[in-house]
């Protein structure tokens, strides 16, 4: 029998006590309260409750190793990045690969493969293959419904998928960017009871005064941690912490939910109703099984030195220290076998030129560390008949190009990329990960995205011959490398984007989400520019000739 001894944080209670844990077969068998115990606190493993796997490029299993020495011992996933890419066979390559690691990974059905049917994705999963897989036993709920417009206006396919969603008894997730009054109420009486999506403290309090729980969501491109952590002293109850989206990097030098957890704290919050946040609600919330350190749970913990600083010293799961002072000690898992879909064939210049149609181009407008845009209006710069970037005012052609079949690219304008020199590329593009790319000039945006081209998926920065990329063969999305040798090979694609001029904290995942449709208000899709807030394809130019 296994003893761990601490002062005992008590989320269900919300007591703290000196006492011994006594653990057998993985579970905890009982609690001891004694005066001399060990100098540490024991607390329930951190959850991350809204997070794409993808995102990290790493694989689940290579995730685990970087997020477990951080106190994170379940995930709640959305894995509609890799279903985008190569549906129902994408969602069972993600799990089947979570399998090997302690880490306890909770799947959903990814609700809308595509996001929306205004672009070009690698798969469609309709009602009935959602309902499907709803069925399975280690598919936990039905994930972010980002088309809530098709929730609003009652269609069928949509309505179908929360029936399904409810009939099953499993939690449906949201994506309300924006929403309010009557149609949010629409929303929610549909059964969707999350958002990760707030960026106003305002916002949030009228969807949880509508039952919604909100998430407060911190992660390397969208961040209102500081925004909504207020909600923590009015409403402990229906809050919870996510990533969304984590890039490697960011994972392995400023850590997960455990940062967070930390800044609350430090800001005066009680530790208690932090860790609540961070454990005991998602887990009522999505019926986890993880355990809150009651006598029967499986023994699911993790000891830190104290409840300020927060430093972890171990991870529990099931009984098993599975990180030890900030390192894993298991064994990484080596991939035997890559997924992708990619079709994409090579540009030339003459796939870009575009001709003066109007007066002014509607151009999208970036705001550094938002997912949100706004729609501005530029006179174009024009050299030879052709449209080309302004780099004197930052505004560059952005395209989007169609991996998974031949068709012409879509093209369009944006401002604050900040790039001087050269062009960058990506096939995490979110939601059905296209070739996205910016550049200076229509060579270097033609360059850029025939290099990708040739690695089958990746990020890349080039300038002339010179060229820095890290390449992502398993969907376009992740690599089969060592965490480690991910984020470094991220760090050195992002400082070259940097070192051409872009200005943005991440220039990356910024791009990533240039051709998300769903998020207003301007957006590129790989059919054409797209108005997030009427939901209709608009042309560039303001008034045609």
């Amino acid at each position: 029998m296994k003893k761990i001894s601490g002062h005992i944080v008590d989320v269900v209670n919300k007591s703290i006590t000196k006492g011994i844990i006594f653990i057998e077969n993985g579970k905890i068998v009982s609690i001891q309260h004694n005066d001399v115990v060990d100098n540490q606190y024991i607390t329930p493993g951190l959850i991350d409750a809204h997070i794409h796997i993808e995102s990290s490029m790493m694989l689940p299993a290579e995730f685990a190793r970087y997020s477990l020495p951080h106190g994170t011992v379940a995930c709640v996933c959305d894995p509609h990045e890799i279903a985008n890419v190569c549906g129902v066979d994408g969602v069972d390559y993600m799990i089947e690969n979570s399998l090997n690691s302690p880490m306890k990974f909770y799947f959903g059905a990814p609700s809308c493969v595509p996001s929306t049917h205004f672009e070009t994705s690698g798969a469609i999963l309709d009602a009935e293959a959602i309902d499907q897989l709803l069925q399975r036993d280690d598919i936990y709920f039905l994930a972010e419904m980002m088309n809530y417009p098709g929730v609003i206006h009652h269609n069928k396919q949509v309505h179908l998928k929360l029936e399904a969603a409810a009939r099953l008894d499993k939690p449906i997730d949201g994506h309300a960017p924006e929403l309010k009054g009557e149609e949010l109420e629409k929303y929610v009486k549909a059964g969707i009871s999350t958002d990760h999506e707030c960026m106003t403290f305002r916002d949030a309090e009228a969807k949880i005064a509508m039952g919604m729980k909100i998430l407060i969501r911190e992660g390397s491109a969208a961040k209102n941690f500081d925004e909504l952590l207020p909600l923590i002293s009015l409403y402990p109850n229906q809050i919870m912490f996510c990533s969304d989206d984590k890039h490697p990097d960011d994972l392995l030098k400023n850590g997960h939910i455990d940062a967070l957890v930390r800044r609350a704290v430090q800001k005066g919050y009680d530790p208690i109703d932090v860790l609540v946040i961070c454990s005991y609600t998602p887990i009522k919330h999505y019926h986890l099984n993880v355990g809150l350190l009651q006598i029967g749970d499986v023994a699911d913990f993790i000891l830190i030195d104290n409840l300020v600083d927060f430093n972890i010293k171990a991870t529990y799961i099931e009984g098993v220290k599975v990180a030890e002072n900030g390192f894993p000690t298991f064994q990484r898992f080596e991939p035997k076998n890559n997924i992708n879909q990619f079709k994409a064939e090579k540009l030339t210049i003459e796939h870009l030129k575009l001709s003066k149609k109007g007066d002014e181009i509607k151009v999208i407008d970036v705001e550094n560390g938002q997912l949100y845009t706004r729609e501005i209006l530029h006179l174009p710069k024009v050299e030879n008949g052709n449209v080309i970037s302004d780099i004197e005012n930052d505004i560059l052609k952005m395209v989007v190009y169609n991996r998974y079949q031949f068709s012409l690219p879509a093209i369009g304008f944006i401002k604050n990329i900040g790039l001087k020199r050269g062009a960058i590329a990506s096939t995490v593009a979110h939601d059905s990960h296209n070739i996205v790319a910016v550049g200076t000039s229509d060579e270097e945006i033609v360059s850029a995205i025939n290099q990708i081209i040739d690695t089958k998926g990746g990020i890349l920065a080039c300038n002339g011959e010179y060229s820095s990329i890290l390449p992502l063969p398993i969907a376009g999305l992740m690599s089969d490398e060592a965490g480690g040798s991910i984020a470094k090979r991220y760090e050195e694609v992002d400082a070259f984007a940097k070192a051409l001029g872009s200005t943005l904290n991440a220039p990356f995942m910024t791009l990533a989400f240039m051709s998300l449709l769903v998020i207003p208000e301007l957006k590129l899709g790989d059919k054409g520019l797209f108005d997030s807030r009427s939901f209709e394809f608009i042309d560039l130019w303001d008034k045609i000739l």
